[in-house]
């Protein structure tokens, strides 16, 4: 099965003043940015890293670099996993975009949604996950690095959780977290973490369900075991004394009703 960590890059001056940066090049790190690189690069460090691929764009291979550099690997970049084109969008702020009404399709539709002379998110989905599952077959046994954006890295977990595309703004992603994927050649899909930024460790081999078998018969084995057994007195013992009657005569004692007599009644 192989794990694919999901980081998106740190932080910018753009994303910082709330202006869509899109697809513009020369858009570096800012200082923050570097340290968030810097940290997640460190978290990573102890981890079996086999390839770190990442978007094209600038704030990416920044941050791809110093988890590289950590690696001691080479970046792989792959265009695929590069931001949305949002086409006439691109450098404006999103205050006055939040005014035109495609805003509330692309929050609340959007399957639906294109941007102006840019790209439909439905065709961003599509294209991050063919580039994901050829990483995924390429590195069937091994642990790799996509360095993305916010969006693209969003609508790829939804994919992955089964979540409508309508609903993929939900998911948050902070810079420079990492979010994790464990995919088999088989078809099995895993979402080991989300927007994580805390320590990393090398994923545990999946179990095949034979250990849980195991242990749930161990258990029915022992609650077997620790169950009473009855004894004759145990099962003639079940008479209830009533009150004297009014006239002073003590009154015959009555039996216990038996519940499972009850349910027979009953069926």
């Amino acid at each position: 099965m192989g794990t694919i960590i999901l980081v998106r890059h740190g932080e910018n001056d753009w994303s910082k003043q709330n202006k869509l940066a899109g697809r513009i090049p020369g858009i570096h790190l800012n200082e923050t940015g570097h340290q968030q690189a810097h940290a997640v690069a460190q978290r990573l460090a102890a981890l079996p890293i086999k390839a770190v691929y990442s978007s094209p764009l600038t704030r990416c291979v920044e941050t791809a670099a110093y988890i590289a550099d950590t690696q001691r690997l080479s970046i792989q970049y792959v265009d695929e996993v590069g931001e949305v084109e949002y086409g006439e969008w691109e450098g404006k702020k999103i205050k006055k975009l939040a005014k035109k009404p495609l805003w509330r399709a692309v929050q609340f539709f959007p399957s639906r949604a294109r941007f102006p002379q840019g790209e439909a998110l439905r065709e961003v989905q599509f294209r991050a996950i063919q580039a994901v599952e050829e990483i995924a077959e390429r590195h069937e046994k091994e642990l790799v690095v996509v360095v993305s954006h916010a969006d693209i890295i969003r609508l790829l977990l939804a994919h992955y959780l089964g979540v409508h595309v309508d609903l993929f703004q939900r998911i948050v992603i902070s810079p420079a977290s990492a979010s994790v994927l464990a995919l088999s050649p088989e078809g099995l899909v895993r979402v080991l973490r989300m927007n994580d930024d805390g320590p990393m460790h090398p994923p545990a081999l999946p179990d095949d369900g034979r250990k849980g078998k195991q242990k749930g018969e161990k258990r029915k084995k022992q609650h077997q075991e620790s169950k009473p057994i009855a004894t004759p007195e145990a099962k003639t013992n079940n008479w209830v004394a009533l009150p004297p009657s009014a006239d002073g005569k003590s009154r015959p004692q009555a039996r216990r009703s038996d519940p499972a007599a009850s349910l027979d009644e009953e069926e």
